[in-house]
């Protein structure tokens, strides 16, 4: 499935794997796979890396540029849209569709400080204002 301007429309869901790819490219910004690799916490040897980098560009989950000597890549969707995408699936196939179950579920399986719960009051009146 494509757009108008013949991007790939993402229908796949990131695997835990690959969520860690997205995650270390997120946070570094566009990169090769030798940086991908080094930043990795796990003993993932390269060539697994560079493997799953692969077949993630023709998934539609990296896009990858060959500019360069070596190739770089970076995520096709922004975290947070990869985030809500991941959420709304969640909140699909374990919740019934229930914000409010997601929610409590989220809130009760680890502790959550108080900077956080004061974050999520104004994010809940910003969301009962019609803000967001």
């Amino acid at each position: 499935m494509k757009h108008d301007d013949e991007t790939p429309v993402l229908t796949q869901l990131p695997t835990e794997a690959e969520l860690e790819i997205l995650n270390v490219l997120w946070a570094l910004g566009p990169s090769t796979v030798r940086d991908v690799h080094t930043a990795m916490t796990k003993e993932t040897g390269y060539t697994t890396v560079l493997k799953q980098m692969q077949v993630m560009a023709e998934k539609g989950l990296l896009v990858r540029s060959e500019r360069y000597r070596s190739h770089v890549y970076e995520p096709r969707a922004a975290k947070e849209e990869t985030q809500q995408r991941l959420a709304g699936n969640l909140l699909r196939r374990a919740f019934d569709g229930s914000a409010k179950n997601l929610v409590l579920g989220a809130l009760s399986a680890q502790p959550v400080s108080a900077d956080e719960l004061s974050e999520i009051r104004r994010i809940l009146d910003e969301f009962e204002k019609g803000d967001r």
